[in-house]
């Protein structure tokens, strides 16, 4: 049990989860001792500053993927996909597993910091925007993330003259896809903060910067409908870029989700279902891994907005 001031062990729930689900062969997290460090080569009053996310734009012909709705396998992207920053854009998280208790989604300015990014060009505070986000599939392979994606994001930050990244994941595997990430373009030349709330995860892969928001997951670019929670979550990343003296710097916001911190309690915990709610839970994950199967091997990997 998680007390008031105790991050949630998200590698752990995941691995009881499945368990209890009767799946065997626990996942195996990507770990490093080590980590890449590239100081920051000029003010960010004069960088680039590029924005990496995990989201989705919403796709009107995959099903429920708003506010409130159920894990939703059809509205995955596999491949990287680029948007405009100088356009808005409808990006969802019901593809990925976050926190549907705590989490409405309901407001993309909590997981997508695309408009505290540019308020942040008009007050000087960062040089410019990079001409495109990002965005990267959550994909459980390491390998493919490794060896397919990394290079490719790091291919198109570098076609965008990208100084710095700021990237925001939304689940557990979220966490690990975008570490991966930080951890290639950090090596490669481009300083990076990963904006996060899974914090284990984060720490477990070897992230170079890390802002820790101890807030539920798909939240981690502040709270939702809170202008001021979210400009402050990314004024914090923005000051761990400037001031991590080494690798494995992690800082944590001093906000606190609720006065009440029993949501900590809710994110796939076994000990808070029935025999036969497991059952139903297994039917279902197993429906959507067959969806899941089905679309990569057809036709369907998704590559929008390239």
């Amino acid at each position: 049990m998680n007390d008031a001031d105790s991050p949630i062990n998200y590698m752990q729930r995941t691995r009881d989860w499945y368990l209890a689900l009767g799946y065997g062969n626990p996942y195996r997290w990507a770990h490093y001792a080590d980590a890449p460090f590239q100081p920051l080569g000029k003010a960010l009053a004069q960088a680039t500053v590029a924005l990496i996310t995990t989201a989705a734009l919403y796709q009107t012909d995959k099903g429920n993927q708003g506010p409130g709705a159920a894990y939703n396998a059809a509205a995955k992207f596999y491949a990287v996909y680029s948007g405009d920053t100088a356009s808005d854009h409808d990006l969802r998280i019901s593809h990925v597993a976050i926190d549907r208790k705590h989490t409405q989604m309901e407001d993309s300015g909590s997981w997508f910091p695309l408009p505290a990014l540019r308020a942040c060009v008009e007050s000087g505070r960062i040089g410019r925007l990079a001409a495109r986000f990002h965005g990267v599939p959550t994909n459980r392979s390491q390998r493919h993330t490794l060896e397919v994606d990394c290079p490719e994001l790091l291919r198109r930050c570098q076609e965008d003259g990208a100084d710095v990244a700021v990237l925001a994941p939304n689940c557990p595997v979220c966490h690990q896809t975008l570490a991966l990430v930080a951890r290639h373009l950090e090596s490669h030349g481009i300083s990076t903060v990963l904006m996060a709330c899974a914090k284990d995860i984060a720490e477990h892969v070897g992230t170079p910067r890390v802002l820790f928001s101890d807030f539920p997951l798909g939240n981690a670019a502040g709270k939702p409908h809170d202008k001021a929670s979210q400009a402050a979550t990314l004024e914090l990343a923005l000051r761990v870029l400037e001031s991590a003296p080494a690798a494995r710097t992690t800082v944590q916001s001093p906000e606190r989700w609720s006065a009440d911190w029993r949501w900590k309690l809710d994110y796939n915990n076994i000990e808070q279902l029935s025999a036969d709610e497991l059952a139903t839970l297994r039917s279902e994950s197993d429906r959507a891994k067959d969806l899941v199967r089905a679309i990569r091997e057809g036709t369907g990997r998704q590559a929008p907005c390239r």
